[in-house]
């Protein structure tokens, strides 16, 4: 994939869904979602005049067009914060939510000594979370660990000083208010009509010296033989400029050429062990969507009905067992039928989800224009509430094998030591714009404070 380094010439405006009238102010400071980078290169390839194959598509369960929608191949990553220390670019993850204070130790754990039958909580979850540290409402993990903080996090590793392995948004950007003029829409103008006498205020972010964000992308183009199906490197050459966000800020696009994808490795063997259980961590890089399911769909099918929400879509309710399959992914051919599946032996995962650590969630939005050609209406697009990354969901697996195998299908990276490519994104909406990338850790219980040896 391609590593791109995004670096604004200005403020950038990121809003979300809440209003922005009276004494409301535009929330548009916050760190960018991977939808919104994802929008930008699809809109600066549109832009570009390189040509793409067209994709057929469906709007409302009928074909709403032909041969309409191009670059549906573009496939993203990020953004994340990536600093620059000298020649070096040094890439920033978010933090793993049971670190709490400034080292690489987990401070919240599983505990198996409370009795699950008459607690609050929602199946499959068998265990409680539990903080070894004492209450404190001021919480002193910096919010973003550098990639080599995070690889030392998953194995288990401390970071060999007392100064806090990361940064937190404030050393990262900052967020700058502004006073703005309302505009009419139906007249583009202001002062008159609907706009007389209105103001408005929004918040925008700044990123600080020597940052700047870090983005993966690629496409997959059927060309014709002898050219590239790749056609960022092309995009990046005509074009050193991206539009991100709103109010089209712009940012200099750099293809940056250091070795492999800097996102952190996780862990594919030697999972902690206990009772004949083997504990698998999947902690989530990127948010990932989950939506509910109902039994029935809008063409009448009989479906697996899945409430969604925290719980990932492949993870059963009932009794939380991994659903996920493990064998060889087939290849994508663009020729005749296109291939999905796996090629040769497919095999279960015996493993169940017993644990989650999960924050508040977040909202994901955005707003559609107006296109004539599928006769398509400007517009709010639908709202999803995603899982936040940092989140952490704990497996027990069966045996080592199926542990390993775990891994190899919740890893971004699967069991590869050098990928070249993002190879599992498990987030079932938008997986295609970064969300639903994790890696892979291990977990120990909590001491049991019984008195009883931990398992």
């Amino acid at each position: 994939m391609n590593t791109i380094l995004l670096r604004p010439s200005d403020v950038l405006f990121f809003r979300d869904g809440r209003p922005m009238e009276g004494s409301l102010s535009g929330h548009g400071a916050a760190w960018p979602l991977p939808n919104v980078t994802d929008a930008a290169f699809h809109a600066a390839l549109h832009r570009s005049g390189l040509k793409g194959h067209h994709h057929d598509h469906f709007a409302n369960g009928n074909r709403a067009g032909t041969d309409v929608r191009e670059f549906g191949s573009l496939v993203t990553a990020g953004p994340f914060p990536v600093q620059q220390n000298g020649n070096a670019h040094v890439w920033h993850f978010p933090r793993p939510l049971d670190l709490v204070d400034d080292s690489l130790t987990p401070a919240l754990r599983p505990t198996d000594s409370f009795d699950s039958a008459g607690s609050s909580l929602p199946d499959p979850l068998e265990y409680p979370i539990a903080n070894r540290l004492a209450p404190d409402k001021n919480s002193r993990a910096p919010q973003w660990l550098s990639a080599a903080a995070y690889g030392s996090y998953l194995r288990g590793q401390q970071n060999g000083s007392s100064a806090a392995p990361g940064f937190n948004d404030d050393d990262i950007f900052d967020s700058e208010a502004s006073i703005g003029i309302y505009i009419d829409p139906s007249t583009g103008t202001t002062g008159t009509g609907d706009a007389e006498g209105k103001i408005y205020s929004a918040q925008y972010l700044r990123l600080r010296e020597a940052w700047q964000m870090g983005v993966l992308a690629k496409t997959r183009e059927k060309v014709p033989p002898g050219q590239s199906p790749d056609l960022i490197p092309s995009l990046l050459d005509s074009s050193h400029h991206l539009l991100v966000g709103g109010q089209q800020r712009v940012c200099t696009a750099k293809h940056d050429n250091g070795n492999g994808i800097p996102l952190p490795l996780g862990m594919s063997s030697g999972f902690e062990s206990g009772n004949g259980r083997w504990r698998v961590k999947w902690i989530l890089l990127s948010p990932a969507i989950w939506p509910a399911i109902s039994s029935t769909s809008r063409s009448g099918a009989t479906m697996n009905e899945h409430r969604g929400g925290y719980l990932p879509n492949w993870v059963r309710p009932s009794d939380g067992q991994v659903l996920l399959k493990s064998g060889k992914p087939a290849q994508r051919r663009y020729t005749g039928k296109v291939s999905r599946g796996f090629e040769g032996p497919v095999e279960d995962i015996g493993a169940r989800l017993v644990a989650a650590l999960i924050p508040k969630p977040l909202v994901v939005t955005g707003w559609s224009l107006a296109n004539q050609q599928v006769e398509r209406k400007a517009g709010a697009k639908s709202t999803h509430l995603a899982v936040p990354a940092g989140a952490i969901y704990y497996f027990e697996a069966e045996s080592e094998s199926a542990a390993n195998k775990l891994a190899r299908v919740l890893n971004w990276n699967g069991d590869s030591d050098q990928p070249t490519t993002i190879l599992n994104r498990r987030s079932t909406l938008m997986g295609e714009k970064g969300f639903g990338l994790g890696v892979c850790g291990t977990w120990n219980f909590f001491p049991n404070v019984n008195g009883r040896p931990n398992s």
